[in-house]
Order: C-alpha cells, then sequence, then structure tokens
C-alpha cells in the first residue's frame, strides 16, 4: 500500500513547475504508548468535551474560535478559512536559494520527503533536483501546511528531494536569558588542551543505530515481565558521586580510554593457531591418583 501524502500540489521555479507531493520523513508509530484507565474497573477511558452551562456536548457541536480578548471570541467558519487563499496554499513557489550553513539548526522543525505526482512529472522533477544539487544550495520556498503557512527548505536526496519547514522567528527564544551570566573569560589552557585529547579520543562517524532509545527498551521489558507475571527487575539509576578536582577528573578520563582495537592479520593468526595446537600435543597430561 502507498504512503499517504500530507500535501499535494506544485512546485515551482520561476516559469517552470511540476506536480509534487509530500510524505512525513518520521514516525513515532512504533513507540510505546499508554492508555488511560479507570484503576477499578480497567476501561478506557473516553474523552468527551464538556461545556460549562450544558455539561457533556457532541462535537459535531463545536466551532473554531478565535480568542481577541479575554473569554470574547469570534467565531470562524469552515467557509472563512476556505476564502483565505493564498498561493502557498496549492504551491512550492521557490524565492530564494542560500547556503545550507546559513539556516540555523534552531530553526529547523519537521521533516518531510518530495517526490514527483505522476509519471509525467518526473522529467521536470530531475531536472530541478539535479539543478539544485548541482548549485549546493538550499531552496527557500512557503508552504501551507494545516491550516498555516510555513516557511521550507528544499534540497536534494537522493533520487527525492527533502523538505523542511521552518519554525517562525517568534516561535525562537532568544539565548540573554539563559546564557547572560555564563563566564566568558578563556579556560586554563593545560585543562582544555586534555579535554580537547578527550574529544580526540572519542570521535568517530555518527551512525543513529549506535544510539538506540535505552529506556524504550528498558520499558518493553518491564512490560513483558509484567506480562509473565513477573515482578520486573529495575535497575537503580547510578549515584551521584563526590566532586572531584576538574584537572583530576580531566587526566582521570584520559587514562580510562581504551585504544582501538587492531585487526590481526591472516598471516599473525595462523601461526599463533599453530603455535597453540603445538603446545597442546606436546605437554603431559597430568598422571591419574591412585584409590
Amino acid at each position: 500500500m502507498a504512503p499517504r501524502a500530507s500535501w499535494k500540489g506544485y512546485l515551482k521555479l520561476s516559469l517552470v513547475s511540476c506536480p509534487v507531493r509530500l510524505y512525513p520523513a518520521t514516525s513515532s508509530k512504533d513507540r510505546i504508548t499508554f492508555n488511560q484507565l479507570h484503576k477499578d474497573t480497567h476501561n478506557r477511558i473516553n474523552m468527551k468535551p464538556v461545556d460549562p452551562e450544558l455539561g457533556l456536548v457532541e462535537r459535531s457541536d463545536l466551532v473554531k474560535g478565535y480568542e481577541y480578548e479575554d473569554n470574547q471570541y469570534v467565531i470562524i467558519e469552515p467557509s472563512d478559512l476556505d476564502a483565505v487563499k493564498i498561493e502557498s496554499n496549492h504551491t512550492m513557489n521557490i524565492e530564494a536559494f542560500v547556503d545550507e550553513e546559513s539556516v540555523d539548526t534552531i530553526y529547523l522543525d519537521t521533516p518531510y520527503y518530495l517526490a514527483p505526482d505522476g509519471a509525467m512529472a518526473e522529467e521536470t522533477f530531475v531536472v530541478l533536483r539535479e539543478a539544485l544539487r548541482k548549485s549546493g544550495k538550499l531552496a527557500i520556498a512557503r508552504l501551507v501546511l494545516s491550516s498555516r503557512e510555513r516557511v521550507i527548505t528544499i534540497s536534494p536526496r537522493e533520487t527525492g528531494m527533502f523538505v523542511c519547514t521552518l519554525r517562525n522567528p517568534n516561535e525562537v527564544r532568544g539565548t540573554a536569558e539563559y546564557f547572560g551570566n555564563i563566564p566568558v573569560g578563556e579556560p586554563d589552557k593545560e585543562m582544555l588542551a586534555l579535554a580537547e585529547q578527550l574529544i580526540e579520543q572519542r570521535s568517530t562517524e555518527f551512525d543513529p543505530k549506535d544510539y538506540e532509545d535505552r529506556y524504550e527498551i528498558a520499558l518493553m521489558d518491564m512490560i513483558k515481565e509484567k506480562l509473565k507475571g513477573h515482578k520486573p527487575i529495575v535497575a537503580a539509576a547510578p549515584e551521584r558521586g563526590n566532586v572531584v578536582n576538574l584537572m583530576d577528573a580531566l587526566k582521570a578520563s584520559l587514562s580510562q580510554q581504551k585504544p582501538p582495537a587492531k585487526s590481526k592479520s591472516k598471516g599473525e593468526a595462523a601461526s599463533k593457531s599453530a603455535g597453540k595446537a603445538a603446545t597442546k600435543s606436546t605437554a603431559k597430561k597430568p598422571a591419574r591418583k591412585k584409590a
């Protein structure tokens, strides 16, 4: 079954356009989730809308309202939302191209995959994808998702394209409130050098498979034990140690790092195995004790 598109429309660059489909690039369906149950009946609780005056009400009786003053609302009908038509409702119109480094990661929000909508769109899609790839730039466009216009970045990814929505500037908090009291001065040079050595020793290639969700795994193990009727064994969190001198801690950390294991050549492995075999054959068997 083909995945369901979140959005369908046109990707447009100047006078060139092609129909495209947008798909969510991530999924949370495999995460462990819990339902709310009544403590006695273990029946699942239904969340029903309640009006302070009328009590329980039907969802079909609910309307959208915008609070323009305290407890004062203007009612927004579906026809009102439909009347708000802008180009990005159905078109990703590329407005500019920027360097990837110029987009601060704090603005990156939700990832999507972009694919051509039908065989007729493939040729134009490939031309735009490869032009974008050779430019080494990110395309900036706009898109309406969930009744809201979002600024997006577009970049080539394998045979398709990668789209990421960007947070609005008013959603991003400034740093002054959090970083204002952190000292700016230079750290101790020797401690800095030790910290750099520690970073160098632990440097490797990033592979997300190496960083599985240990809490999720522990949760599932606990659930399996509960299903078997066993009392789950929960590992205690490590206790916080005593405060130690920073210089001593850096030196101790470096001394604990093991050098990467060197792979042995076939010749070395063969000679060592042959030596072990010869030693075993020449070794005398211990005499049996008399009864």
